[in-house]
């Protein structure tokens, strides 16, 4: 897959996690440790081309100098439940960034998405959104997620979404509905099953995530 909105982690560590976190004898305890670590490693390649000003004078222990600060804001928007896998993550770039939460689950018949909580201010409070979430799988609900914060009032090409794994065809309609936000994933798998899981995949995030799996 070749785009220059799809941006596919080509780092050897970041392929080493991927493949360590796939495996299904991970705990949850050692799965929450590989999310948060590929979260922050591809959301460094994610923050690559954030702005920032050199304005302000500082200090060092020699002699005064131009301090580099970020002129945007930033908040993270993660997918509930799964996203808050890559939060922590995220919060080690940005820790003082707001963490507006978005509650979506996709129904089992139509792989449809289905929004029950929703944390967004009134008005916009960030210049820059990623939205977290470490599976896009038939890409549905990155997609309604990327509706709802362009109708909150903020543009495409200011909109990051972070993830860990894409399926090929989940990738290609966030692109065909969405082609003006940039997407930043650790890897990339051809195959979509029936059921609307990848294949050969990582499991259910949020089960793997939180011990919850039946």
């Amino acid at each position: 897959m070749t785009s220059s909105t799809l941006h596919i982690s080509q780092h050897p560590i970041v392929a080493v996690k991927l493949s360590q976190l796939r495996e299904a004898k991970q705990n949850p305890k050692a799965v929450r440790e590989l999310m948060r670590e590929l979260s922050t490693l591809v959301g460094y390649e994610a923050t690559l081309n954030i702005g920032i000003s050199k304005d302000k004078t500082l200090t060092s222990p020699y002699e005064p100098f131009q301090g580099s600060e970020l002129n945007q804001r930033v908040a993270l928007v993660p997918i509930l439940r799964s996203g808050l896998g890559l939060v922590d993550g995220f919060l080690t770039l940005f820790p003082e960034a707001p963490v507006l939460h978005l509650g979506l689950f996709r129904e089992k018949v139509s792989l449809q998405p289905v929004e029950y909580y929703n944390k967004l201010p009134q008005t916009p409070n960030a210049d820059v959104c990623y939205v977290l979430d470490p599976v896009i799988a038939t890409g549905n609900t990155a997609v309604a997620t990327v509706n709802i914060l362009k109708e909150w009032g903020v543009s495409g090409e200011n909109i990051k979404f972070v993830g860990i794994l894409g399926s090929k065809q989940g990738i290609e309609n966030l692109q065909e509905e969405h082609p003006d936000i940039h997407v930043y994933v650790a890897g990339v798998d051809e195959t979509l099953d029936d059921h609307g899981y990848i294949r050969p995949g990582l499991g259910d995030s949020g089960d793997r995530l939180w011990n919850t799996a039946v």
